[in-house]
């Protein structure tokens, strides 16, 4: 199945709309719960301090800008950007003890923001869902402030030849799985065949220096299935 022969935004709604009730329980499943690990790593990496701002785009339930406030001590301002009405209302419900955080149904290539706004912008799991990352990209660069700093976790790939061989074995269970607990395959269908078809760690770092971003840096996770990509706006 191409997922790419057919309207990506539409497609991609669609996804989440299948899936938002049992989002995070499938996450915690197919990662065998790592990606709360990671999640956490990106978080160390940045080193926010109290009273930074910090847009999260592509939000999810919020788990990075939970994340975020708890190492602020809430003393920060956080901005959810997501396309998904579902989504962004699961993340809402949530987290709606943190008053520090405020919502948006946006897409990435759209941000209703001035431009040098904030400090973190941040997108996990997200950029290779949206239709135009070059967009994206654009628009991350341009609501950042001078001296702000870009964040992009995301599934990338395996560089041991022994360990991407098992995990592409695995990538065949998870639509599996996906089925047994929501009723449908077709969204984890999407998520094996996307992740396949998205750039490895070096063509996403030349994007990012594409986009005017500086000192672009990559770390992988659990070798490389997934990463954290760095990048500063000088």
């Amino acid at each position: 199945m191409n997922f790419y022969n057919q309207e990506k935004t539409g497609l991609v709604n669609s996804v989440f709309n299948k899936v938002h009730k049992k989002y995070d329980f499938m996450n915690d499943i197919i990662s065998l719960g790592i990606h709360r690990l990671w999640k956490k790593n990106v978080i160390d990496w940045m080193k926010p301090q109290p009273k930074s701002s910090l847009i999260d785009v592509a939000s999810g339930t919020g788990d990075i800008a939970k994340n975020f406030s708890k190492k602020t001590l809430g003393k920060s301002e956080i901005f959810c950007v997501e396309p998904n009405k579902e989504m962004l209302n699961m993340g809402k419900d949530k987290l709606n003890s943190l008053k520090n955080i405020k919502w948006f149904c946006h897409s990435a290539e759209n941000l209703p923001f001035e431009d040098n706004k904030f400090d973190f912008y941040t997108i996990s799991f997200g950029i290779r869902n949206v239709t135009d990352i070059n967009l994206c990209l654009k628009e991350a660069n341009r609501v950042l402030k001078t001296g702000g700093r870009f964040m992009c976790l995301e599934f990338s790939k395996v560089e041991n030849e022994i360990l991407k061989n098992l995990y592409k074995e695995y990538s065949k269970v998870i639509p599996l799985v996906g089925k047994y607990v929501t009723g449908s395959s077709m969204p984890y269908e999407y998520l094996v065949e996307s992740i396949k078809e998205f750039y490895n760690q070096e063509e996403l770092s030349q994007l990012l220096k594409n986009h005017g971003f500086s000192k672009i840096e990559y770390r992988n996770l659990s070798s490389g299935i997934a990463a954290i990509h760095s990048g500063w706006k000088i």
